[in-house]
């Protein structure tokens, strides 16, 4: 588990493969598989002609490259107050990369179509099971709403390279706008199912439970990412800044949605002043960084953006607490102090 620090993230908009994230929920496979990764083999089922490819197969189908925000769904889990269990993720659970492979839907239309009564997109890890343990009890595997079949990926690269092992090569399936738990690593199998997986960690993890409830299938799964927005720099670990013309930068979200607006605010909330966008627009899925030039004067500021998407929906000032601390985009708690000297 490594996070990013704040500081570190920069200004510009894709993320270095060396600078993001890395979050597991099993040991990864021996390293190995990415020597030759055109042999990496993904069992498709739930199609009319189901059957396994390599990934040197898969590239014969068709390639589409997106520009996508990946985000681990417990990325701000630090700031709430019950201090759910797991790591207690600031800001740095999140990058913006590119990925490029084959659109999952060339890939069914290349295996005859769905097959009768589809409605999840259900990927499986190639993750070693630890021995003598129920395998759904472990096994990373998810399923998604089938309206997602548009936008998936099988992504082979990422940012012009090969993915790296540590972020799920040589084979990851990409679901752009969702959390980074259904951006399945070392996808081994991918089947369109009638219902969503049994195992346990959709079943009863990654739910949206009230504090000190158990997860079920009743509750909310942790899919879709929400509006968000936070100050990167500058950075509090970088000491006062001096008075004058102070550059207030950082990044902003809208799921699957494309953004409209960031505004900042020095005053932890009590005004606001809008933001611009900087760089280019890679599209709904990815991030957005913004910048706003302020005169400060020497003081003590508290200083903290909120985003709005196109259809107008504004970040939230607070994400109500949950169980597992999952999908905090609360503008309030993300707000950083700045001393100006």
């Amino acid at each position: 588990t490594l996070e990013t620090r704040r500081g570190a993230c920069g200004t510009s908009l894709i993320t270095p493969a060396g600078r993001l994230y890395v979050r597991n929920n099993l040991p990864p496979p021996d390293v190995a598989i990415v020597a030759n990764p055109d042999a990496w083999t993904v069992a498709v089922e739930g199609v009319r002609q189901p059957r396994t490819l390599s990934v040197g197969e898969l590239k014969s189908l068709g390639i589409e490259t997106v520009a996508a925000v990946l985000q681990c769904s417990g990325n701000g889990r630090g700031y709430f107050p019950s201090k759910p269990s797991g790591t207690k993720w600031q800001v740095g659970a999140a990058g913006c990369v590119i990925w490029s492979g084959v659109p999952v839907r060339q890939v069914v239309a290349a295996l005859g179509g769905l097959a009768e009564g589809a409605r999840f997109i259900t990927g499986t890890g190639g993750e070693q099971l630890p021995a003598g343990v129920d395998p759904k009890s472990v096994v990373v595997e998810r399923s998604v709403p089938l309206k997602e079949l548009d936008t998936a990926l099988l992504a082979w690269e990422m940012n012009g390279e090969p993915v790296p092992h540590a972020h799920g090569g040589p084979l990851r399936l990409v679901v752009p706008g969702y959390s980074g738990v259904n951006n399945i690593k070392y996808v081994k199998r991918l089947a369109f199912t009638p219902v969503e997986t049994d195992a346990r960690i959709q079943s009863t993890g990654y739910r949206m439970t009230p504090p000190g409830t158990k997860g079920d299938p009743s509750f909310p799964a942790v899919w879709e990412m929400d509006v968000k927005s936070w100050v990167n720099g500058p950075a509090p670990e970088n000491g006062p800044v001096k008075a004058g013309w102070v550059q207030i930068h950082g990044v902003a979200m809208g799921g699957t949605r494309a953004l409209r607006r960031v505004d900042v605010s020095v005053d932890g909330g009590q005004t606001w002043h809008e933001a611009r966008f900087v760089g280019p627009d890679l599209g709904r899925f990815a991030w957005r960084q913004f910048v706003l030039p302020m005169r400060l004067e020497p003081g003590e500021y508290m200083v903290t953006s909120r985003a709005q998407d196109t259809r107008f929906n504004w970040q939230e000032e607070v994400t109500p607490d949950n169980g597992g601390g999952f999908l905090n985009s609360g503008w309030r708690a993300h707000a950083i102090p700045l001393v100006v000297a």
